[in-house]
């Protein structure tokens, strides 16, 4: 691994406070998780809630550009749809 490749992966420490209740619910987490730390939950979950964005995200891009279509595109689009799930059966067949 270079050097550069080293840094990227380095984690970065930090410090939060963070209420009572909310690191009993970590280490009950880390217990039934078998997991190595509470960071290691904490990095879990924030990447789930992470990629849960990004997803959200796309979904409303595909959304807000369908939504611009006008009715000739969305039309078309229909066409080519019918026309790619035709070929899929075809080919099953």
């Amino acid at each position: 691994m270079s050097r550069t490749e080293a840094k990227s992966n380095r984690k970065a420490k930090k410090s939060y406070t963070l209420s009572p209740e909310i690191v009993e619910f970590l280490e009950v987490v880390r217990k039934k998780r078998h997991a190595e730390s509470v960071s290691a939950i904490l990095e879990e979950i924030l990447q789930d809630v992470r990629r849960e964005h990004e997803r959200a995200s796309v979904e409303r891009a595909v959304g807000e550009y369908y939504s611009s279509l006008s009715e000739g595109e969305v039309a078309e689009h229909a066409r080519l749809g019918e026309f790619a799930l035709a070929q899929l059966s075809e080919d099953n067949t």
